[in-house]
C-alpha cells in the first residue's frame, strides 16, 4: 500500500468534527439502536480554525440498510456558523451545493439540534497500489468532549481509546484482496463494529450515572 495524499511526507493528518444533537441525545440513541435509517449533521475541519475565512466542510451522513452515503457541501467558518446558528443560507449557483444545504435545512427544521459533542483524532491513511478504491485508516487519539464546542477552540478532550490501542478502518467498493484477508487471518484480526460518537455516548452515560450515584451516597 501507499500513503494518502493527506499524509503529507508520510506523517499523520488530524480530523475534527462537531456532532450535532438534541438536549436528549436522540440522534445518538437512535443511532446505536442500529435502525434500517438513520442520519446525523456534524461540521468538520482538517485544522483548528484560526480565521472566519478558514475552509470547513458541512456534512449529513446517511446510513441506509449498512449502506453509507454523505451529503457534503464546502463553506467558510463564518458562512457555516451563520447558517447553522443564526438560519443565514449561504450563497451558491451550483445545483448539487443548493441540493445539499436543501437537504441541510430540512433536517435543521426537522430536528432541534445543537453543538453537541468534539470529536478529534489523528489519521495515517493507505491506499492500494494497484487499486484506489481499496483503503485503509488507522485512527488515534480520539479526543472528546461536551463543552467548549468550536473548531477553533484546540484538539484536546477524553480519549475513548485504551492506551496502545488504534482503530482500525477498511474501506472498499467490493471484495477485499486476498493478500490483505490472510495477513487478517494470520494476525487473528476480526471484523467489529465501533463507532467513534456511540463509543463517546456510552461512556458520557456511565459517567452520569457514576455522577447520581455518588451525589446519593452523599446524601
Amino acid at each position: 500500500m501507499e500513503f494518502d495524499k493527506h499524509c503529507v511526507d508520510n506523517t499523520n493528518y488530524h480530523i475534527y468534527s462537531i456532532y450535532y444533537d438534541n438536549d436528549n441525545n436522540d440522534v445518538i440513541r437512535h443511532s446505536i439502536s442500529k435502525p434500517y435509517y438513520k442520519e446525523k449533521l456534524r461540521l468538520r475541519s482538517y485544522k483548528i480554525t484560526k480565521n472566519p475565512n478558514d475552509i470547513v466542510f458541512l456534512e449529513l451522513k446517511k446510513k441506509i440498510n449498512k449502506i453509507v452515503s454523505k451529503r457534503r457541501i464546502v463553506l467558510t467558518f463564518k458562512e457555516a456558523i451563520d447558517f447553522l446558528e443564526n438560519g443565514i443560507r449561504p450563497s451558491s449557483d451550483d445545483y448539487i451545493n443548493n441540493q445539499v444545504l436543501n437537504e441541510i435545512e430540512y433536517y435543521l427544521h426537522t430536528n432541534s439540534v445543537h453543538l453537541s459533542v468534539f470529536i478529534g483524532y489523528s489519521r495515517k491513511a493507505f491506499f492500494a497500489k494497484d487499486n484506489h478504491d481499496f483503503r485503509l485508516t488507522i485512527d488515534s487519539k480520539i479526543l472528546t468532549r461536551r463543552e467548549d464546542l468550536s473548531l477553533s477552540s484546540g484538539y484536546y478532550g477524553k480519549d475513548i481509546l485504551e492506551n496502545n490501542q488504534y482503530l482500525m478502518e477498511v474501506k472498499i467498493l467490493g471484495a477485499i484482496p486476498l493478500w490483505f484477508t490472510n495477513i487478517l487471518s494470520e494476525l487473528k484480526i476480526y471484523n467489529t463494529h465501533f463507532s467513534k460518537y456511540g463509543t463517546e455516548f456510552m461512556n458520557y452515560t456511565k459517567q452520569q450515572q457514576l455522577n447520581i450515584q455518588r451525589r446519593e451516597q452523599l446524601c
